[in-house]
Parts: C-alpha cells; structure tokens; sequence
C-alpha cells in the first residue's frame, strides 16, 4: 500500500456532454502515411433544398473548408488533432464493454490530461505522451490546445435559422488546495492555454464540500446533464488538485427528420433478440459510403462545422467484427470514402448516459507511472520540498451523455475528421439502421473527433 501520510493526490477529471467520438491515425499518419489533412477536388454544391432544411449550397462541404482556421502553427494543431484521434481509438478500445451502450469524449479526457501533463516530469510526462499520443512538446502542445478550444468556440458563430439551435461550450477549470505552494509557471499555463485560472478550495477541511462545488460547476456548464462527476468518497483531505473539463453540445441537424415520418420498428440486438424502437426516417442528399463490410452515413448540424458519422456493420460483419477493426486508419478511410448521395436514412431515437474510472485504461495505454505515489513525478506543479509530500493521479473520472431526435443532438465533448465530397450522380442509398452500431461526431474543419460511441439497444430519449 501507499504511504498516504506522504503522498499527496491530483485527481483529473473530464465532464461533459453526449453524442459520438471517434478514432484517429497511430503516430500522426492515416493508413496511407497522410498529414490528416484533406485535399480533395472542390465540387461545385448542388444548390437542391433538403426537406424541412436549408439548399445544400449553403452547407459549406467538408473539402471546401480549410483544415483550420488561422492559427500562430496550423501544422502544429493538425499534428494534436492526429494524436488526439490515435487516442480515441485506442481509448475506446480499453473501455467499450461487450454488451452496453457506450460514448467517450476522447478530447474531453485529453483535455483535462494535457493541463496534468503541464506539470509532469520525467518518466511521469512520457508515460502521459505515450498514452495520450502526444507528439508536441512544451509550449507547442499546450498553445495547441488553446488553438483548438478557439476553433470550438468559433462554431458558435453560425447564423441560425427560426426553431435551429447551435450551442458548443468547451471549458476547464483547476481546483487546488488554499495556501498550497504551487508553481507560478504551471498556474500561468493553465491560465494562458486552458483558460483555467485556479479555483481555492479547502479539500483539508471539507473535501466533500469541494466535491460539491465541482459537481456542481460541472453540472452548470453542461445544463446538469452531468451532476455528479465526482462519485462520493473520491476527494479527501489528501486531494492536492482537480482538474476539470467540461463539453456541451446542443445542436439541430441541418436537415431535422420530419417527426410524422416517425413510426415503430424493429431493431435486432447482439444477442439475435429483437426490441421495438422509435425509428426516425429523412429523405435527402447526405455524405455517404458503401463500404466492404458496412455502410457509413454522415448527418451534419447547422452550419456545417460539426457532424455525426453513423457506422452500420453488414448483417453478417456485426458490431464486434467492425469494432475489432475500427482503428485509426480505418476510421480516416471511412471520412475520405463519403460522398454526396441523395437517399434514405432510417435511425432510431436513442439516449443513455456513460461513466468511467479511466486509471486501468490509461496505464494499459503507458501512463502507469502517473498513478503510482512512489514513482510519479509532478515537480512542475508545485514546490514539494516546501510541501514536503509528492503529488500523484489519484484516478481519472469521465461521464458522458447523449440524446438524439428528429430535431438534432444533446451531447458534449470533441474530435473528428470528416470529408463530405460531391460527387458524380449516383444510385439512390437506402440505410435502415435496424441493428447495433457506431457513430462519433467531429469537427468537420479541424478533424477533431469530440465523442465516440456505440449502439446496441437503442432507448428512446422522450
């Protein structure tokens, strides 16, 4: 055991909002050794109106928008936004469970992890490197970071039409001890790149009290769709710092499902049993790809910016066969083969909550070294010879939420990389997702996947 009269904690947390995430490109190459930029033909739009939507041309096109905004180092955000793609894959891979429904925020728990490894040295801060996939170093990394937060809040600059929402929060705060000696240069970098200026609290006194007021902050910023983050008994008087990462997403799709053309059906499940589902219906002009062992569709939100990929296995793949393969490559591969089709898509309403305790998956990934009082090192945190203790991960908490209807998505977290090419007419698409499946939602201009999940029982939201 610990020698907890010595050892001091950090706790990290990551809160945050629903819908899908997604996997990225090992060491910051796609299948094909790309950079994960996309460049691709520009097709004129077709200028058709969608159903209950807006003309199509008024959707700027995955291949149209510039992979990032102006930035001080765009090719320094591309090369975050691979690693933080490699790591959604290779996260989700740690924690998806056999038969349950499941969403992450990859860059939710990046986030929060990136303000840890400010402060991390040593064997600590490569552990944290190999996990997280980071391939920035110093400044770089974390001024990255700040870019991409940018780039997020950014989407909220979107003309809304009567009866459309668009709502994407991404924000961070730090929780320290009152009085505790921390490093003017790491509570400068938390302020600077993560907008998270430090909090006191009395975790000597009162930990539950500290605890509340986290949940509380975190339920606030994500419209209490997260309210208890920090399960009780996870602070004590031992706990140094938490620091805390919150994404809310609520946004209508481009092209809203018609609520009249809603009706029952049958969705199959793993075990081969059936269950009646609410099953949504729209017939429009969508990204799509027929794939060699599944269908893939993407539903973008108003203003373009963000999308859901919907990843249906054939029915003699099945879920398990797609997931053991969806790694990062394949899920590039998937974004780069859709295409503009006029179809038909049919996706059942469904809702659930996610929650995680993330130290088993993140020390499997490489970052054991974090998680052990008698090896970590976090001397750039705080002076621990004035503290006279040594700080260590206590653990790494993640809850996640997701609801989706004929109107759109409520949900929270980032990172995705999506290509919607207009192509040459073709055959109309027909997709009844009548069986279990995946999705992710990203951020079509920077490719950043926010969540990444799966379906296997669909729950009706209402």
């Amino acid at each position: 055991m610990h020698d907890r009269t010595t050892r001091r904690r950090i706790l990290a947390a990551s809160g945050f909002l629903a819908a899908s995430a997604m996997a990225g490109c090992l060491d910051g190459e796609d299948a094909n050794g790309d950079d994960g930029t996309d460049e691709e033909d520009d097709d004129e739009t077709t200028g058709e109106t969608e159903p209950g939507g807006r003309e199509w041309s008024e959707l700027p096109p995955a291949q149209e928008l510039d992979p990032v905004t102006e930035v001080a180092d765009a090719e320094a955000l591309r090369q975050l936004v691979r690693g933080n793609t490699a790591f959604a894959s290779d996260i989700y891979q740690e924690v998806v469970p056999d038969d349950d429904n499941t969403i992450i925020s990859p860059y939710s728990i990046s986030a929060a992890l990136a303000m840890t490894r400010a402060g991390a040295r040593g064997e600590t801060a490569e552990g944290l490197d190999e996990a997280l996939r980071y391939t920035l170093e110093g400044d770089d990394l974390h001024a990255s970071f700040s870019a991409l937060r940018g780039e997020m809040e950014a989407r909220n600059d979107v003309e809304l039409e009567e009866d459309e929402e668009f709502v994407l929060r991404v924000v961070n705060a730090a929780w320290g001890q009152d009085d505790y000696p921390f490093l003017d240069d790491y509570l400068d970098t938390l302020e600077t790149h993560y907008g998270a200026g430090l909090r006191t609290v009395d975790y000597r006194a009162d930990a539950e009290g500290a605890r509340e007021e986290i949940n509380d902050w975190v339920a606030e910023q994500t419209e209490d769709r997260i309210e208890d983050l920090l399960p009780s008994g996870s602070l004590d008087s031992l706990t140094r710092l938490v620091l805390t990462n919150a994404i809310y997403l609520n946004a209508t799709w481009a092209t809203p499902f018609p609520e009249d053309a809603t009706d029952e059906a049958e969705f199959t499940l793993l075990d081969g049993g059936s269950k009646q589902v609410q099953m949504m219906s729209n017939s429009a002009r969508f990204p799509y790809a027929g794939l060699d062992d599944a269908q893939a569709l993407e539903l973008p939100y108003v203003g373009g910016d963000l999308s859901m990929v919907v990843v249906l296995p054939d029915e003699e793949v099945g879920l398990d066969d797609l997931e053991r393969d969806f790694d990062a490559p394949r899920l590039v591969e998937t974004v780069e083969a859709l295409e503009s089709r006029e179809g038909t898509v049919r996706l059942p309403r469904f809702g659930f909550e996610s929650g995680f305790a993330l130290q088993d998956a993140l020390s499997s990934l490489g970052a054991e070294a974090a998680f052990d009082a008698n090896r970590a090192d976090f001397g750039g945190i705080a002076d621990l010879d004035a503290a006279d203790e040594n700080l260590y991960i206590y653990d790494v908490y993640h809850d996640t939420f997701i609801e989706v209807d004929e109107e759109g998505t409520e949900a929270a977290a980032a990172t995705g990389v999506v290509i919607g090419a207009e192509s040459a007419p073709a055959d109309p698409f027909d997709m009844t997702v009548d069986r279990p499946f995946l999705f992710f939602i990203r951020d079509r201009r920077t490719g950043t996947v926010l969540f990444l999940g799966r379906v296997v029982e669909p729950e009706d939201p209402e």
